[in-house]
């Protein structure tokens, strides 16, 4: 700390600030007595060191605390304060974001903006380089839930850090469902098309959507599909809508059972969607589940590989999933060449501005 406050300098009290001058100088062999000038000198010397020096430390540490009061704000800010501030109408959408992912949140954020529903938006951020970007120019709308992870470990589908970073979204759906809301969550390599809240239908406690890319009928049943080849079902995690009921709130708690038990390792590269189906395959006739319509929610590997399907349901899509394809800068292409990377040129219709 003391390489950042300022040195005052200090008189040497072995020296005398004023020398003797030459009319004086066969006194200079005398005794001095405390109250001679030379020494009340040196006492004033030290009473200003004293009195002004040790203030100015405190002084410029006050200055020091005042310089960013709003990053030590962000960092004590709650999970609940943030849903309290966001929050309308008991309903909260949120997203789980790393720094690489900014542009991704952003572009996501432009389509939401579009459907008139980012005032409900909370990022949740998983470094304080995110938290702080986000709330600098949205102020309130992202929160951190410590410990911060490396972000740049964080993004690489299969790693340990991506694990780490996915097996936090039960837990944070959970706080939000606890504290009494409806909550949406979002991946951030989304985009919106149409206002997807009309299909959330009746009152039941969770909503998905399927991650098969096989053609369903138009009006397909909206019950927990049969399991796959692997024994469970290939529900998709990246778009959950859930009621703060007795029944959602089971789901999470096994949700974060069947993670433990399914660890990251080296031969299993696990991520969080198998155990979110295991919990759903396993409480399906505990809890009312929803499937919601695949021409409105189509997984990316529908979307964007089997154009006859995308021009026999045009007009019915709602969110868009770019899925089924690893790696920025394919996923950006991707978005390039269907129209739907917005941040290059209607960035400004983002909360975010251009980042």
């Amino acid at each position: 700390m003391s390489s950042f406050l300022y040195q005052r300098p200090i008189h040497n009290p072995l020296s005398d600030p004023y020398p003797i001058s030459p009319r004086s100088s066969s006194n200079s062999q005398k005794s001095y007595s405390i109250f001679s000038p030379t020494a009340l000198l040196v006492l004033l010397s030290l009473m200003v060191v004293m009195g002004v020096f040790f203030p100015w430390v405190g002084m410029r540490e006050s200055l020091f605390s005042v310089t960013k009061p709003s990053i030590s704000k962000w960092r004590d800010y709650t999970l609940a304060q943030a849903v309290s501030f966001v929050a309308q109408n008991g309903t909260v959408i949120v997203c789980a974001v790393s720094q690489p992912y900014l542009p991704f949140l952003n572009n996501w954020l432009i389509s939401i903006t579009r459907q008139k529903h980012q005032d409900k938006v909370l990022v949740i951020a998983e470094d304080y380089a995110t938290l702080y970007k986000v709330n600098e120019r949205w102020p309130g709308h992202a929160v951190l839930v410590p410990p911060a992870l490396d972000s740049q470990t964080a993004h690489k589908f299969g790693s340990q850090g991506f694990f780490n970073f996915t097996s936090r979204r039960p837990r944070h759906l959970l706080h939000i469902l606890e504290l009494g809301y409806n909550v949406m969550y979002n991946d951030v390599d989304m985009v919106w098309l149409a206002d997807p809240f009309p299909y959330l239908k009746g009152k039941h406690d969770v909503y998905f959507t399927d991650d098969m890319t096989a053609v369903k009928p138009l009006y397909h049943s909206h019950d927990l599909p049969p399991p796959g080849k692997k024994g469970r079902t290939y529900i998709c995690s990246c778009m959950i809508f859930l009621r703060p009921t007795s029944g959602a709130k089971l789901v999470m708690k096994k949700w974060i059972e069947e993670m433990k038990d399914q660890p990251w390792s080296r031969a299993k590269k696990a991520n969080d969607q198998p155990a979110f189906n295991w919990a759903l395959d396993k409480l399906a006739n505990k809890v009312d589940l929803y499937l919601l319509p695949q021409a409105a929610f189509p997984t990316g590997g529908l979307y964007f590989k089997n154009k006859t399907w995308v021009q026999e349901t045009k007009g019915m899509h709602v969110i868009i999933h770019n899925n089924y394809i690893l790696g920025f800068e394919k996923k950006i292409k991707r978005f390039h060449d269907y129209g739907l990377w917005l941040v290059d040129d209607h960035a400004l219709e983002s909360p975010l501005g251009r980042i």
